[in-house]
């Protein structure tokens, strides 16, 4: 069995979970899956036996600008692959990096990035404002780096 192609879709900058939802919508035999990675911009991936399909859809959809290179150009499962498995949220976060947290009982304070657990997707931080250094661990998406000793 061969490969069904993966179209790129061109849609309005900020549109593009709207588009691909209503992609995803419509009962069409011919259209197998729909992407809209965070990480890409402007642009949603359709996973459809042919382009005619496509673009019989996206002239119903607002927001979809068409496809790129005129559906002529298609990618495969490998080259989009890197979209289907999560990141971690510690990724970028090294020990001594000066963090904010934004979210729980502490939102709003500084710490230092005293040791990170990749299998938990957790950070233990040092908060800068107590008046005794108590560690406390958060969760990888409740801080933000501030400064990075790497950098």
């Amino acid at each position: 069995m061969s490969e069904v192609p993966i179209f790129a879709v061109k849609t309005t900058a900020r549109q593009e979970q709207t588009v691909a939802d209503m992609i995803a919508t419509r009962e069409e035999a011919e259209i197998h899956a729909v992407l809209a990675p965070d990480s890409l911009t402007s642009y949603v991936m359709v996973e459809a036996d042919n382009n005619a399909v496509i673009n019989r859809v996206l002239e119903e959809i607002p927001h979809a600008r068409g496809l790129v290179g005129d559906g002529q150009a298609t990618s495969s499962m490998a080259e989009v692959e890197h979209f289907l498995s999560p990141t971690p949220d510690v990724e970028g976060i090294a020990e001594g990096d000066i963090v904010e947290l934004v979210a729980g009982p502490f939102k709003g304070e500084k710490a230092r990035v005293q040791r990170i657990d990749e299998t938990k997707d957790q950070v233990t931080v040092e908060l800068y404002e107590a008046t005794v250094p108590i560690p406390v661990t958060v969760r990888g998406d409740q801080i933000r780096v501030l400064d990075s000793d790497e950098r």
